[in-house]
C-alpha cells in the first residue's frame, strides 16, 4: 500500500501537508475551496481549474525515485503479490519510459509494474472518458487540450472529457475489489507514505490476517497502525527514502538497487538525447 509520500521525493506535493501540502497551497480564483477540484459537480460546472492542475502533472514532468524502483525490485524478485497504491501520478507504471506520451507511445505501453500487478484505487491519467456519451477517449487528445490551454473535448459529442480519476463520491475501479483475494492471502503487508484518512483505501491496512507482519514507513505514527498496533507490527518512522535505503541495506540488495536505477534513468536520459 502506497500513498502520496512516495512521489514527494520525485517533487510531487502530497495533498494533506500543513503548509506545503496541495490544499495548503493551492489558490485559484474560480475554486471556492481546494478539494473543489476533485468534486465533480464543480469539474462539470467549471473543468478549467481541475486543467490548470492536471496540467503540472503532464507525463515526464516529474519522474519515479528509489523508492518506486524499490518496489519495481520487489516485482523483479517474483515478490510483489499486488500494489495498491492512492497516487494517481502514474509513476509506479512508469518505472522506466517516463516521456513515452513525448515520444507518441501510449502510457498503457510500456510500464514498470504491469498492470496485472497494480491498483490504481484512485485511477489515473493513462485513460480518459466522455462524461456524457461515457466513451473512451484518446488519451492523446486530453493532453493535447490541456497543454494547449483548452478544456479536452468528447469528439463525438463535444461533452468535456475527464481522465479516469477517481473524484470524490465516485466508484473506486472494478480491480480495488481485488483485495478481497489478496490481502488475506499475503505474508507481508508493505505501507509507504500514505496518511491512512482517506476510506475505503485505508481499511485496507486491517485486511490481512493478524499474524502477517505489517511494515510501515511515514515521516509519522498515523491510523490504526498507531493506536491500535498488532504484536507483529514494525513502525519506521522519518525520511521515506532513508527508511526505504535502510530495508535494501538489510535485505542485501543496495547493489541490485543501485545498478536498476541507473539502467532506468539511463534509458530517461537518452531519451531526452
Amino acid at each position: 500500500m502506497v500513498g502520496a509520500g512516495i512521489s514527494t521525493p520525485s517533487g510531487i506535493p502530497d495533498f494533506r501537508s500543513p503548509g506545503t501540502g496541495f490544499y495548503s497551497s493551492f489558490q485559484h480564483s474560480d475554486v471556492p475551496y481546494p478539494e473543489a477540484i476533485f468534486e465533480l459537480s464543480f469539474f462539470l460546472h467549471n473543468p478549467r481549474p481541475f486543467c490548470t492542475w492536471a496540467k503540472e502533472m503532464y507525463p515526464g514532468n516529474y519522474r519515479p525515485n528509489i523508492i518506486h524502483y524499490f518496489l519495481r525490485l520487489l516485482h523483479d524478485k517474483g515478490l510483489l503479490l499486488r500494489l495498491y497504491t492512492q497516487n494517481i501520478d502514474g509513476l509506479e507504471r512508469e518505472c522506466f519510459h517516463c516521456d513515452q506520451l513525448r515520444l507518441g507511445i501510449s502510457p498503457s505501453a510500456v510500464s514498470g509494474i504491469p498492470g496485472s500487478k497494480l491498483v490504481e484505487a484512485h485511477g489515473s491519467f493513462a485513460s480518459a472518458t466522455c462524461t456524457v456519451c461515457r466513451r473512451t477517449s484518446p488519451v492523446e487528445d486530453f493532453w493535447a487540450a490541456v497543454m494547449g490551454d483548452r478544456v479536452p473535448s468528447c469528439a463525438v459529442c463535444t461533452g468535456v472529457v475527464k481522465p479516469d480519476v477517481v473524484f470524490f463520491g465516485e466508484a473506486l475501479p472494478q480491480r480495488f475489489l481485488l483485495h478481497v483475494v489478496d490481502f488475506p492471502t499475503a505474508d507481508l503487508l508493505l505501507i509507504l507514505g500514505t496518511s491512512l484518512q482517506v476510506e475505503p483505501f485505508a481499511s485496507l491496512s486491517e485486511a490481512v490476517r493478524s499474524s502477517v507482519p505489517r511494515l510501515f514507513m511515514n515521516q509519522e505514527a498515523v491510523g490504526p497502525l498507531s493506536w491500535r498496533p498488532r504484536s507483529r507490527d514494525v513502525l519506521q518512522l522519518g525520511d521515506l527514502v532513508d527508511s526505504v535505503e535502510r530495508l535494501v541495506e538489510l535485505l542485501g540488495w543496495s547493489q541490485e538497487l543501485k545498478d536498476l536505477v541507473q539502467r532506468e534513468t539511463g534509458k530517461l536520459s537518452g531519451q531526452d538525447r
